[in-house]
């Protein structure tokens, strides 16, 4: 998928439409003390079973990390979730 390097999307610290740079981030392991991960965790204890079937298979491609900076103010935003793609590539206008 090939996808513009600068758009001009909506940067909610300067609440107007701003030129963004776009960067694709790796993405981090998620957090061990978050909320969700606590209960999971609580859940998997004990002598009941794992909460969930585990999938018969793993997903071929991973979602792409997205981060638009805005030039005027520098502050980095996410928009949406980004997409399941095997190949992504940042390309200029």
């Amino acid at each position: 998928m090939k996808f513009p390097k600068e758009l001009n999307i909506y940067c909610p610290y300067c609440n107007k439409h701003t030129p963004h740079t776009v960067e694709v981030s790796k993405r981090r392991p998620r957090g061990k003390m978050t909320h969700g991960n606590r209960i999971f965790q609580r859940k998997l204890k004990g002598y009941t079973s794992f909460p969930r079937e585990k999938p018969d298979y793993e997903k071929s491609t991973k979602r792409v990390d997205l981060r638009f900076k805005c030039t005027v103010c520098g502050k980095k935003t996410v928009h949406g979730r980004g997409w399941r793609v095997k190949k992504f590539e940042l390309v200029k206008k």
